[in-house]
């Protein structure tokens, strides 16, 4: 269809990007359908219930979503962006849109669009430049791909602010995973510095250290956002810096620091699941203002552990 608003909307994720993309695009009353693969899990009531509260049809398949879909958004975890593009393009139609959203390598992008393009789909890979709750659906993205420049004015009459990067296959992505080194990496880093810090007591010091060298950056509030994310969505996150190490390697070089943020991410995630932080889902949880009350956490699981 020429006009995107009378578009069907597959989602494939309905995970906290898929449930913005839902609700803004509801509002506009665009037909939205979903299928999460948690959907017959234990997070299945909650996912169930906010789909009916939106207005959201729910799929029990990728087929069946995919088959009835004239575009399609995958958000899910960056290790299943080229399964989900199979599984798509068994039940894909003719022309249909494909945006892949996920963190993945250039490499992955490229496989993605094999399997869809090679279905008569139309794929698009999205690079989302910064975290998606502040910006919703309007959140920067950048789209490559042969389809890439067709497509960014039909996503932008229907609410996003994509902006078209190169109908090449992998530069959008290369350079979300190149930032992703950087930004990933300063979760990473901070989590490590100011729990080490706060271990010798030294944290005040080092703080004043990084406003005297960075003047721009409030580290306080900063450094509690970055524990807030890392212990919310570490998991994904270092799914997703996995992937930045393999862009990495595909670009000949060894992923030193990738693969040690992407290990202290996961590290940060196996220790919320054990509920070291909080129980998850609820309003307290990865929202404390002060770092130091989730470093202290930390440290009191290490001293335990000696």
């Amino acid at each position: 269809m020429a006009d995107p608003r009378r578009w069907q909307i597959g989602l494939v994720g309905y995970g906290e990007v898929g449930r913005i993309l839902a609700e803004d695009l509801r509002q506009q009353d665009i037909k939205v359908a979903a299928y999460d693969i948690k959907l017959g899990g234990e997070q299945g009531a909650s996912l169930k219930q906010h789909a009916a509260k939106f207005g959201v049809v729910l799929a029990g398949s990728h087929a069946e979503l995919t088959a009835k879909s004239d575009f399609i958004v995958s958000a899910v975890t960056a290790s299943q962006a080229v399964p989900v593009a199979k599984a798509c393009a068994a039940a894909i139609n003719q022309g249909t849109w494909f945006l892949d959203f996920n963190s993945a390598s250039p490499g992955a992008k490229q496989r993605a669009a094999a399997l869809i393009d090679g279905a008569a789909g139309r794929y698009v890979e999205g690079a989302v430049m910064t975290s998606v709750p502040p910006y919703r659906i309007k959140v920067p993205l950048l789209l490559g791909g042969p389809g890439a420049k067709e497509l960014a004015p039909l996503l932008n009459a229907i609410g996003f602010a994509a902006k078209f990067a190169s109908d090449k296959l992998g530069v959008s992505s290369a350079v979300k995973m190149c930032r992703s080194i950087m930004i990933k990496g300063l979760e990473a880093m901070v989590i490590e510095s100011f729990t080490t810090a706060r271990a010798y007591g030294v944290e005040d010091a080092v703080l004043a250290s990084l406003a005297e060298t960075f003047p721009g950056i409030n580290w306080e509030k900063q450094g509690a956002y970055f524990f807030q994310r890392v212990i919310e969505h570490g998991r994904r996150r270092a799914e997703e810096v996995r992937e930045v190490a393999e862009t990495v390697r595909e670009a000949g070089l060894t992923p030193w620091s990738a693969q040690g943020t992407a290990e202290r991410q996961a590290w940060v995630a196996d220790l919320a699941d054990e509920g070291l932080f909080g129980a998850r889902g609820t309003r307290e949880f990865a929202r404390s203002t002060d770092w130091r009350t989730e470093a202290d956490r930390i440290l009191a699981k290490i001293n335990r552990a000696k």
